[in-house]
């Protein structure tokens, strides 16, 4: 495999950048605790890896192809980042009773990061574009593509815990009423706008 380190770097990079599933870690940890922003975590780096192998096959040039596969894959994906942002705008007393964020499941945080990283066809597009720059022809491909996958995965889990481990020291800070109601404003409207850029982009 060639610049294997680079590789490294360039994936690392692109992970750090602020999107919607650094937003969805980040406020899970905080409204949720970690252990919920963790099941997130493990949501989001599936998706990844599964997004990964789908742009090895003839689906994922299917999307990165055909103008309809891609535009219906985005509408659908704009849809769910807008519909998560209204959700966490609207979210701040439920019937005189403050909503408790601890009652989400397990398994609901997991099916959010697995929706928000799985709906986004720009990342099948990401991945064809990039695993051809670090795969050396003259060896095995397969191999080269289950690494290349794999590590993409496993820094996704790292550099989210990160983020989350370093959410969660704001939590006591951000726990009161106002504070919640404050990050559920920026957070949905966040979202909000990453659906709409989403819509509106082209690839």
């Amino acid at each position: 495999m060639d610049n294997y380190i680079i590789y490294v770097g360039v994936a690392m990079a692109t992970i750090l950048l602020p999107g919607p599933a650094v937003m969805l870690t980040i406020n899970n940890s905080i409204q949720r605790g970690l252990s919920k922003s963790l099941a997130g975590i493990f949501g989001i780096a599936l998706a990844i890896l599964l997004v990964a192998m789908v742009s090895a096959t003839s689906l994922g040039i299917i999307l990165a192809s055909s103008v309809m596969a891609f535009t219906v894959v985005k509408v659908i994906g704009a849809v769910y980042l807008i519909y998560l942002g209204i959700k966490m705008w609207r979210v701040n007393e439920v019937g005189g009773a403050r909503y408790d964020h601890q009652e989400v499941s397990f398994f609901k945080c997991f099916s959010e990061g697995f929706l928000v990283s799985a709906s986004n066809p720009k990342a099948v597009v990401f991945f064809m574009s990039i695993f051809p720059q670090f795969i050396n022809l003259s060896q095995e491909y397969k191999p080269q593509f289950i690494l290349l996958s794999l590590t993409f995965s496993m820094l996704v889990i790292i550099i989210h815990v990160a983020y989350a481990l370093f959410s969660s020291f704001a939590r006591k800070k951000l726990s009161s009423k106002k504070g919640n109601m404050i990050l559920n404003k920026i957070s949905g409207g966040v979202f909000v706008g990453f659906g709409v850029g989403l819509a509106a982009s082209s690839r």
